[in-house]
C-alpha cells in the first residue's frame, strides 16, 4: 500500500468536525478503494474546549491555520472554515503555494476567487476540490465536469439554498408570511441570525456562478449574476401560483442564449408537473439540460455535517487514488470570458401582480400599456382576498384589489417599461410583484 495521506483540517464546526469523524469510521473502506492510507494528522481551529465528538488528544493541533498548511507532516489540507477572504483565503494560498492540494467547501471564496486560486494550483501541479461547495451532498461538481464531458450544456438550473427552499414550502403549505416562516428557520438552526446572505439569493448566486464555469466553460463570473431573494414573496403569489398550475421556488439559473450567457438567482414559477417542483423543505435540486442526456435531475442534502462532509471525503478520496481534474473542467488558460447578458434582455414568460384601484376600466388600461409594449397576456385575473371579502362582501368600498396578469414570452425591459407606464397612469395603489415563469 502506498503511503499514508496525511490531512490537515481547518475549521471544526459541523462540517469539519462530521469529516474527522467520518474519515476515521470510513478508514478501512477508503484505503481499500484508493490504496493508501487515509488520516486526519492535524487541526485548526479557534476554540480546543468544544466537544466535537472525537478526541483531539492524538491530532496536532494549530492555533494559526496557515501554520498547518506549511507543516510539514500535512500532505493535504482540507479548507472548512468560510469565507471569502481572511483566514479561509490565507490557509488556501499557503497550502497551494506549499504545492499541496487542497479539498474545499467553500462557495464563497470560489466564486470570487477560483481563478486565481485555480491557476495557484496549476501552477504548482496539485489539485483544488470544491465538490461539497455547490449543493451539498449532491455530485453536481462531478457530473457536469467529468459524467457529462460528452455533452454539450445548454441550461443548468436549481434549488441551491435550503434555507429559502424551506422558507417556500412552509409559506405555500401553511399560508404563513415570509417573516413568520424566516423567524421559525432561525429557530431550527436552518437560518442564521442574520440571513440575508440566503434569503436574498447571495449564497445561491455564489454556487450558480461556479457551475456557470464548469457548464459552459467561462471564466468565473459572480459579478454578472443578477440577483433577487424571497423576501417579497407573499401568501397570495403562492396560492395564485398554486391555481395557475405552479410552484414557486429561488431558482439559480445559467442559461446560453445567442447573445451570451444568462446568469440569474430570482424568484421563479416552475410547473407543479416538473421535477424541480417537487422539491421542498430544506432538500436541493439541480437540473441540468444537455444535448445527448436530455434532462437530468440530481436531487439530494444540500446542507447538514454529515451530507457536506460525504462530499469532502468523496474528493480526499479521489486524490489519495490519484484522480485530479483541472478545476473548471479545463485549464485556466482555456476558459473564456463570460459574454454577460443583462437581464433586461432576459426573454420569458412572467407572472406580474398588479395591486390597482378597484374603479371601471382599470384592467382595459393596463392592458392597452401592455400591448404598446408587444406583450401578448395568457390570462388576466382579477382577485379579492378572503380578507377583502369579509370586510366588503359586495365589493362596493373601492379598496385596493389584486390584478394578475400571465404573460407569453417577452422582454424583461419591455415588461419593466409597461410596469413603469402603468404606474405613471396612476393605476397602481402599491409596487407590482414580478415573479418570472420558467417552463419546461
Amino acid at each position: 500500500m502506498s503511503q499514508s495521506l496525511r490531512l490537515g483540517v481547518a475549521g471544526l464546526g459541523t462540517v469539519g468536525a462530521a469529516v474527522v469523524r467520518m474519515v476515521a469510521r470510513r478508514a478501512a473502506a477508503l484505503a481499500a478503494a484508493t490504496g493508501r492510507d487515509i488520516r486526519v494528522v492535524a487541526v485548526s481551529s479557534r476554540d480546543r474546549t468544544r466537544d466535537r465528538g472525537f478526541d483531539v488528544a492524538g491530532l496536532h493541533w494549530f492555533d494559526d491555520p496557515v501554520e498547518m498548511a506549511r507543516s510539514a507532516e500535512v500532505d493535504c489540507v482540507v479548507e472548512l472554515i468560510g469565507g471569502s477572504e481572511g483566514p479561509a483565503k490565507a490557509v488556501v494560498e499557503a497550502a497551494l503555494a506549499a504545492g499541496k492540494p487542497v479539498v474545499t467547501a467553500n462557495k464563497a471564496l470560489l466564486a470570487l476567487h477560483g481563478a486565481a486560486l485555480a491557476k495557484s494550483a496549476e501552477t504548482a501541479g496539485v489539485a483544488l476540490a470544491y465538490e461539497a461547495a455547490v449543493a451539498g451532498g449532491i455530485p453536481v461538481i462531478k457530473a457536469i465536469r467529468e459524467g457529462l464531458a460528452g455533452n454539450a450544456v445548454s441550461r443548468v438550473y436549481g434549488i441551491m439554498n435550503g434555507t429559502c427552499n424551506y422558507i417556500l414550502t412552509r409559506m405555500e403549505r401553511e399560508g404563513l408570511t415570509f417573516e413568520a416562516c424566516l423567524k421559525d428557520a432561525q429557530a431550527l438552526g436552518y437560518a442564521e441570525a442574520d440571513p440575508t446572505f440566503d434569503v436574498e439569493g447571495f449564497d445561491t448566486a455564489h454556487k450558480l456562478a461556479i457551475l456557470t464555469s464548469l457548464a459552459f466553460g467561462t471564466s468565473i463570473d459572480a459579478e454578472g449574476v443578477s440577483v433577487e431573494g424571497i423576501s417579497g414573496v407573499k401568501p397570495l403569489d403562492l396560492r395564485m401560483a398554486e391555481e395557475l398550475g405552479y410552484r414557486i421556488k429561488l431558482l439559480g439559473v445559467a442559461q446560453a442564449t445567442e447573445a451570451g450567457i444568462e446568469q440569474r438567482v430570482h424568484p421563479t414559477m416552475v410547473p407543479k408537473s416538473s421535477s424541480i417542483a417537487q422539491v421542498m423543505g430544506v432538500t436541493n435540486a439541480v437540473t441540468i439540460d444537455a444535448d445527448a442526456v436530455g434532462e437530468l435531475t440530481l436531487i439530494g442534502p444540500g446542507a447538514g455535517g454529515e451530507a457536506t462532509a460525504s462530499a469532502v471525503v468523496a474528493d480526499i478520496a479521489d486524490l489519495a487514488a490519484g484522480l485530479s481534474r483541472p478545476t473548471f473542467g479545463c485549464p485556466t488558460a482555456s476558459l473564456r470570458p463570460a459574454e454577460r447578458v443583462e437581464m433586461q434582455r432576459h426573454e420569458g414568460g412572467y407572472y406580474i401582480r398588479l395591486t390597482v384601484h378597484n374603479r371601471p376600466g382599470v384592467a382595459a388600461g393596463v392592458a392597452t400599456r401592455m400591448a404598446e409594449r408587444e406583450i401578448s397576456l395568457e390570462s388576466i385575473l382579477q382577485r379579492r382576498t378572503s380578507e377583502m371579502a369579509e370586510s366588503d362582501p359586495k365589493g362596493r368600498s373601492g379598496q385596493p384589489v389584486p390584478l394578475v396578469l400571465i404573460t407569453y414570452a417577452a422582454t424583461e425591459g419591455n415588461i419593466r417599461a409597461a410596469l413603469d407606464a402603468i404606474a405613471g397612469d396612476g393605476l397602481l395603489a402599491e409596487a407590482p410583484q414580478l415573479i418570472r415563469i420558467e417552463r419546461e
